[in-house]
């Protein structure tokens, strides 16, 4: 049986808005998972994988950063990428308290990916290992050079400037339902901010010169169609990190969330496995 909680984070360690986290606790668990989304994204979209998980003993905190879901805070903006590293600190500490010495892991899918491998890379923690899915190093839509030296500008005088992303549903999964969803769901939002933008550009750069000191097992999953992250981006960091524990899995014909692909329950059970055996 599945024990599924939700509701507000209030209680932080370090200031700033409140968040919002649910679980889904196996019956018997053998280690404990903590989730970060993606840009314009949310836990609860993460309910089937989180079940998934759980119903083969792995345990699963999910957490709606800022400005993301039912959390609080501006839609998508930050003034520094370091923000997230904040909400990525409070996930940890929930998985801690949830672990109760079980191994931990740690999973972030496309910008959460980026924050969660940076959080890992800054300030390390009692995870077993760090899972990426289609982690966003890179952006593989195309940018308008006009719009990208708008939002430049916008980025110092304007913070706050939304630029439509371009994104749909069509674009992240084969599955017209989920992509359906997608489009119609209240809690995203079809925009970025210019300041979060190009703190998300300079957070990729560092993220990928510091990838050597990565030393965890790391666990990649990314779409050989995906529209929006680069796939190259995304082995430059795999390549360069300093472990010797790494998986690369490469999904042809996948889209950007293997996750929520037609046979997302494939990657889910080789993620599981993958952190089972490190358990």
């Amino acid at each position: 049986m599945i024990e599924h909680r939700e509701g507000p984070l209030t209680a932080r360690a370090v200031p700033g808005p409140a968040l919002y986290f649910r679980t889904a606790l196996a019956e018997k668990p053998r280690a404990v998972l903590g989730l970060l989304h993606g840009y314009a994204d949310h836990s609860g979209r993460y309910t089937h994988v989180m079940d998934h998980f759980a119903e083969r003993g792995i345990s699963t905190i999910a957490l709606d950063m800022r400005g993301h879901g039912r959390a609080l805070g501006e839609r998508g903006y930050c003034d520094k990428f370091e923000e997230f590293l904040d909400d990525a600190a409070e996930l940890a500490a929930l998985t801690e308290k949830q672990a109760a010495g079980l191994p931990q892991f740690l999973l972030g899918h496309s910008f959460g990916g980026l924050v969660s491998a940076t959080s890992a890379l800054e300030t390390p923690r009692t995870f077993r290992g760090v899972l990426l899915s289609s982690p966003y190093f890179g952006l593989s839509l195309a940018v308008p050079k006009v719009k990208k030296l708008v939002g430049q500008l916008a980025s110092r005088i304007y913070p706050r400037l939304s630029l439509a992303s371009g994104l749909t549903g069509a674009d992240v999964t084969r599955d017209a339902e989920r992509a359906a969803a997608y489009d119609a769901d209240p809690l995203g939002f079809p925009t970025a901010k210019a300041r979060w933008f190009f703190e998300t550009l300079a957070a990729q750069d560092r993220a990928i010169a510091q990838a050597p000191r990565l030393k965890l097992p790391l666990y990649v999953s990314f779409g050989t169609v995906d529209k929006v992250a680069q796939i190259a981006d995304a082995k430059r960091f795999f390549d360069a990190a300093g472990g010797s524990d790494k998986t690369w899995d490469e999904r042809k014909g996948a889209y950007h969330e293997p996750l929520s692909d037609p046979d997302w329950a494939d990657v889910a059970d080789a993620m599981t496995k993958w952190m089972l055996d490190r358990a």
